[in-house]
């Protein structure tokens, strides 16, 4: 597993987090079941807090986000608050993936399906070099 870069979680947005995962919907309790499986190797989070938000799912070592967005998230001032959220996490190096609830209901396996892939695509090519570790195989002279 590669180290957590996301930035720390506000103690406000860890309270709210873990009140959050006593109450979830029922499309993130259908997603976050087979989350926890580890689909293809990968492990995830949920209601992960960063900075001052809580995600409702979280994959680490893709540095990917995972929304399950109900029908409240296209009224009123929600995108604009969703899109500055999306902005800052993008500034951290984490990816957003937006999942319409409807959506996971529908069609649960095609929706972990499109997340299992876009979390292996930002997965790293290797595991970086521990600190202090041996030098690369062309620097010691073997091919």
């Amino acid at each position: 597993m590669f180290k957590d870069h996301a930035p720390r979680g506000s103690k406000r947005a860890v309270q709210r987090a873990r009140a959050q995962r006593r109450e979830m919907s029922l499309p993130e309790g259908l997603l976050w079941r087979e989350l926890r499986k580890r689909p293809a190797g990968l492990k995830f989070r949920h209601e992960h807090a960063t900075g001052e938000f809580s995600l409702d799912f979280y994959c680490s070592d893709a540095r990917l986000a995972i929304e399950v967005d109900g029908g409240a998230h296209g009224f009123g001032e929600r995108p604009a608050r969703d899109a500055r959220r999306d902005a800052w996490l993008a500034g951290c190096g984490i990816a957003t993936l937006r999942v319409p609830a409807a959506e996971v209901l529908r069609d649960l396996d095609a929706v972990l399906r499109g997340i299992v892939v876009e979390a292996l695509a930002r997965l790293p090519l290797h595991h970086p070099a521990a600190p202090g570790g041996p030098p690369p195989r062309d620097e010691l002279g073997e091919e």
